[in-house]
């Protein structure tokens, strides 16, 4: 092994983008079986698009039934998609976690089951994560506003401000009044009750997270308070159910006034770019991170944060870091939907736009197990993006272990602010 892979492999890495449940669900509601592990996450989408039955897929969870008989049902479409990013982050959790063969069988996935069952108890989940990830922190969208202390991790488990529900232009009062004790009833108590948001999670937050892009265009326009207090009436009255070019002109209006306590906080934000999740249901025209530029532009003392390295159209990613000082490029997610894909952005990176903007490594993963398989398989193919920059003379071995511990670590260390978020806390843990 190369010096340069011992040092991905042992360097602790800062994982910016999951979606990990609580310690309570991890321990009593987590992965019944070995196969239902395996085969959650992402990976549903690759084998429905290889042919599986929905019903095939839905089965993989249900622990009461017999292993071969669910293992079987996907059997061809699992060896259509094995060799696919999300096929290979399966293969991995199988062997390098769980110890199987790469072309495990139903009786490999039975005896397999009481590493499972050692993982699911308290403390597992950070064991996982922190042990065999090798991870520093987690970062963790729980689409929510609160961010308390992690009870299970303080100085761990970090949380960030969910701001997508404003993004899509919806303003749920009854909750709005719940968290802040502000009744939002116009423009200025909207305010007010997003303001309360920040003061009150703000100092725990490590950022503000938004993937509208599932529901809308990432494009952005300025929209006045006059415009938006001529729809704030109705969205109050309709919620979602009000005219969504309508709810548009609200959710940029909210979209704005989340960047600026985002920048008041000195906290990022975190947009989704790019590829969607699941099935039939990606328009192509309102994922391209070039939407954004007119809220960069406009916003340029808040530290944007692009997921996703906006796939497939990653270039344009490229362009966006290297030309705005306000703007980062995050591989969270990416190594896992096209791996080639996300080599070559790391490469193409390095040649275009300044180093201390990349983020390599989210896993955007539900469970710690799959956090930490996507953590491998991340760390596999920076290796291979590296050292094929060292072998064709472009990059010196020195300099791709500096590279590999910025990209790891060293960056979002410092653009979150990781260890303040850690200090603040620990401190307000108890």
């Amino acid at each position: 092994m190369t010096d340069l892979a011992t040092h991905i492999q042992q360097i602790r890495v800062c994982d910016t983008h999951e979606h990990l449940r609580k310690e309570n669900d991890w321990v009593q509601d987590g992965p019944k079986d070995v196969l239902s592990d395996l085969f959650q996450n992402y990976v549903p989408a690759d084998l429905i698009s290889a042919g599986a039955t929905n019903d095939a897929v839905a089965n993989l969870g249900s622990s009461d039934r017999d292993v071969a008989e669910r293992f079987e049902e996907i059997g061809p479409a699992w060896s259509a998609i094995r060799h696919t990013g999300y096929g290979e982050a399966v293969r991995l959790l199988a062997t390098e976690l769980y110890g199987m063969p790469d072309d495990f069988g139903a009786s490999d996935l039975v005896a397999a089951q009481s590493k499972l069952d050692g993982w699911r108890q308290a403390g597992g989940r950070r064991q996982l994560l922190e042990e065999t990830a090798g991870l520093d922190h987690v970062q963790t969208d729980d689409f929510c506003w609160p961010c308390p202390p992690d009870a299970s991790g303080p100085d761990f488990f970090f949380y960030d401000i969910s701001w997508a529900g404003f993004c899509n232009g919806v303003v749920d009062a009854e909750a709005l009044h719940a968290e802040t004790g502000v009744t939002v009833t116009d423009l200025a108590s909207l305010r007010e009750a997003m303001a309360a948001i920040f003061d009150r999670h703000g100092p725990h937050a490590i950022a503000v997270k938004a993937q509208h892009a599932y529901s809308r265009t990432l494009r952005w326009q300025e929209r006045s308070d006059a415009e938006a207090a001529t729809i704030l009436p109705q969205v109050l009255t309709d919620g979602d159910k009000a005219p969504a070019d309508q709810r548009q002109i609200l959710g940029d209006w909210c979209w704005a006034r989340g960047v600026e306590l985002a920048i008041e906080h000195n906290l990022p934000f975190k947009i989704h770019t790019g590829y969607y999740a699941g099935n039939d249901r990606m328009p192509v025209d309102r994922i391209r991170s070039g939407h954004l530029t007119p809220l960069l532009a406009k916003y340029l003392d808040c530290r944007f944060v692009l997921m996703h390295i906006a796939y497939p159209y990653s270039g344009e990613l490229v362009a966006l870091t290297k030309h705005y000082r306000n703007v980062y490029a995050d591989l969270c997610w990416a190594w896992s939907i096209d791996p080639f894909s996300s080599a070559d952005f790391v490469r193409r990176f390095l040649h275009a736009a300044p180093i201390n903007k990349l983020f390599a490594f989210g896993g955007d993963t539900g469970w710690p197990t799959s956090a930490a398989a996507y953590a491998i398989q991340a760390r596999r193919w920076l290796t291979r993006a590296l050292q094929a920059e060292v072998d064709e003379g472009l990059l010196t071995e020195a300099n791709a272990i500096a590279v590999a511990s910025r990209v790891l670590h060293d960056n979002q260390m410092d653009v979150f602010n990781v260890e303040a978020k850690k200090r603040a806390c620990l401190a307000d843990a108890g």
